[in-house]
């Protein structure tokens, strides 16, 4: 089977925690604060591996996860930094994202790399919090999640020319006698069930990446048979050699079916440069029947080609001149265009809104108050104070009070749920 789609979860490693300590040591009066920061979580980075072609590994692991920054430690140690993960893909992934479909990234580069996700920021230690008024502050930050998401990873293979055609028009046998792929060949129908590439080389720096594309049927711009899958693979092709046997019943209706269902599937696969190769001149019929085929086709605006797969007869010319049409046809847009990386993360919210549960609970919601809250160690009394200083500092108190916040109230800050003091 032929894996090109397919769905994975990723997560980045969360930031470690700051540690709160102090120095203990014998000659050393007053040592001071000593809690190193946590470290940087791992990130998930995607890269293209040139040497693979399906995304067949991702059918044993769908999830991915970085690992944690470490903690930091007394003796100002700080935590080391999650070792980043990195996730190898074929050359010509689409990734979207799963959950709202958006695009993402095109991977179409040897080396390319993408910043699924990012690591969170690791808590800074008590040793960031002294100051000439607060000499040994009991504060600490606690990490930041790492980011995570589902994302839709989709092969369409990078060729140059893609070879279309009825199934047993002889695509398979037309790869294996021009480049040194070994596709399965053989006498019966749909014996392609996955693409297959290979390389025409007519010297070290003349050569181009051909495809065997698994044989439509009518109403695969629909889904049918292995229509969607066959029709994914062409988008990025530059040429299209539209094999047909000279010995099928009605070549000239199997012409006119692929094409209007290349037509129907869209995406500019109508407009690529098509030769045709009228194959099985080996045959006697097909021999017959050649002549008047060329002359339909060729009436239609096609240039046509007579071949034989088997004795590679006419071969060579028909591969010369697609190897002239892929340096005259630029690269599809969808393969040169490369997305920059873009590192910064994304903006915090800042507003905060107050509502009220069916339990009676306040829940105070806002990107910047959750991540407050979420980064603040409540294990240590200086660290809640520098909580409450900050919420005051935002509004968030004296919202709460016009609310009607009253004692012993049960706040609720993103995860956390906090009792309500009220000291005036």
């Amino acid at each position: 089977m032929f894996y090109d789609e397919v769905e994975i979860y990723v997560k980045a490693g969360d930031g470690g925690n700051g540690a709160v300590a102090f120095r203990r040591e014998k000659y050393v009066p007053y040592g001071g604060p000593s809690g190193g920061d946590g470290g940087k979580g791992g990130d998930v980075t995607l890269v293209v591996n040139p040497h693979l072609n399906t995304l067949y590994a991702f059918t044993n692991q769908r999830e991915f996860i970085a690992p944690n920054g470490e903690h930091g430690r007394n003796k100002d140690q700080f935590g080391a930094g999650g070792a980043n993960l990195v996730i190898q893909v074929p050359a010509g992934t689409l990734v979207t994202d799963a959950e709202t479909g958006e695009f993402v990234v095109d991977l179409t580069h040897p080396g390319q790399e993408f910043v699924a996700v990012r690591g969170g920021k690791g808590g800074r230690g008590n040793k960031r919090f002294a100051t000439s008024t607060n000499q040994a502050p009991e504060i600490a930050e606690n990490g930041d999640p790492g980011e995570a998401r589902r994302l839709k990873l989709e092969l369409k293979l990078l060729a140059d020319v893609g070879l279309v055609g009825k199934p047993n028009a002889g695509k398979s046998t037309l790869l294996s006698v021009t480049t040194a792929a070994k596709p399965k060949i053989a006498p019966y129908p749909f014996t392609t069930l996955k693409p297959q590439l290979g390389v025409v080389a007519f010297g070290p720096d003349d050569t181009f990446v051909v495809t065997d594309l698994p044989g439509l049927i009518e109403g695969a711009s629909e889904g049918k048979g292995l229509g969607l899958e066959f029709l994914r693979h062409i988008e990025r092709t530059r040429v299209l050699i539209h094999v047909l046997d000279a010995t099928a019943p009605d070549p000239l209706e199997d012409f006119a079916a692929i094409n209007a269902e290349m037509v129907s599937f869209g995406h500019g696969l109508a407009e690529k440069p098509q030769l045709v190769a009228i194959n099985k001149l080996d045959m006697p019929e097909g021999r017959e029947h050649f002549p008047a085929l060329k002359a339909a086709i060729a009436a239609q605006g096609y240039e046509v080609f007579g071949i034989s797969g088997l004795t590679r007869e006419g071969v060579r010319p028909l591969v010369g001149r697609a190897y002239q049409l892929v340096q005259e046809t630029p690269i599809p847009e969808a393969q040169s265009v490369v997305i920059p990386q873009i590192i910064t993360p994304p903006p915090v919210e800042e507003g905060f809104s107050i509502a009220r549960d069916a339990e009676g609970t306040w829940v105070v919601s806002g990107g910047k108050v959750e991540r407050a809250v979420l980064r603040t160690n409540l294990n240590y009394f200086d660290s809640l104070l520098r909580l409450h200083t900050y919420l005051e500092h935002q509004g968030v108190i004296k919202a709460l009070r016009e609310a009607g916040v009253e004692e012993g109230d049960i706040v609720r800050i993103g995860e956390y749920e906090l009792e309500w003091r009220d000291e005036e």
